[in-house]
């Protein structure tokens, strides 16, 4: 037996009634202890990447080698993307979590 389409319609529009809220689960302190300390290993290797990747670039530069300095420019890019997203990961992600529970 199958159900009405209007029955199927409401089944699909339930709310659960479920959002996210801080403080439920135990631990909640230390993980974000963690994820901050990797966000922050990520922008020291980033600086690293960057210090290396200018160097190449100049050295290519000097000596004529076109290969090590487009190498160096793209190294420089990617770092420099990297820590654009780096930085801007918690702002990107409570744009859209803000976005997403504006859906009705």
């Amino acid at each position: 037996m199958s159900l009405p389409l209007a029955d199927r319609v409401i089944q699909l529009a339930y709310d659960p009634g479920i959002s996210p809220k801080g403080g439920g689960l135990p631990g909640l302190s230390v993980l974000k202890n963690v994820v901050n300390s990797i966000n922050m290993f990520g922008i020291i290797a980033v600086v690293g990447a960057l210090a290396v990747s200018l160097g190449v670039w100049a050295w290519g530069h000097h000596t004529g080698g076109h290969q090590a300095e487009a190498n160096g420019k793209k190294g420089a890019v990617v770092a420099a993307g990297a820590a654009l997203g780096l930085g801007a990961a918690n702002g990107i992600v409570a744009f859209f979590s803000t976005l997403g529970s504006q859906v009705h």
